[in-house]
């Protein structure tokens, strides 16, 4: 067997106007993210991860910010069609470890509605997707409100 990890880390910055997004869950809160695409920073560094782990290059690479056709989508898909570029390469996803940066909204009663949505997306049990959240402390940009960040880690197999 033949276990592979990647990391991923995004950040985006706060909007007005937005709705926010995150692990393919819409959140109530005054901004929502800055993007090209629905701006799910958490997706994106799972992403990340997933293809950094199968050494796939990086969200950008296979849906760059400047094709249209990605304007405004929805990071489901990006995280589905990730998946589907791991299997073409024979690889299936272990597990899933991710933390989002954010001092507000409180993001801890939302994680269980993330972990089915991208375990769902993902193929694998809900048990395989962590996620945890976190604050800056008031320090730097994800402290003073400016935006979000997201870290994540994947192991991937080959089959």
């Amino acid at each position: 067997m033949k276990i592979r990890v990647g990391f991923g880390y995004d950040v985006h910055r706060l909007a007005d106007n937005r709705d926010l997004w995150l692990g393919g869950v819409k959140i109530e809160h005054t901004q929502g993210l800055l993007g090209h695409s629905d701006a799910d920073v958490l997706i994106h560094a799972i992403c990340d991860a997933i293809l950094g782990a199968a050494n796939l290059r990086d969200i950008g690479f296979h849906f760059p910010d400047t094709a249209d056709e990605y304007k405004d989508v929805d990071s489901k898909l990006l995280l589905a069609k990730t998946l589907e570029v791991i299997t073409e390469k024979g690889y299936v996803i272990g597990n899933v470890d991710a933390t989002i940066c954010a001092e507000r909204p409180k993001i801890n009663p939302h994680i269980p509605q993330m972990q089915k949505v991208m375990a769902e997306i993902l193929k694998i049990s809900q048990e395989d997707i962590s996620i945890k959240a976190t604050t800056s402390e008031k320090v730097g940009f994800v402290g003073r409100e400016e935006g979000f960040a997201a870290y994540a880690v994947a192991l991937i197999e080959k089959k």
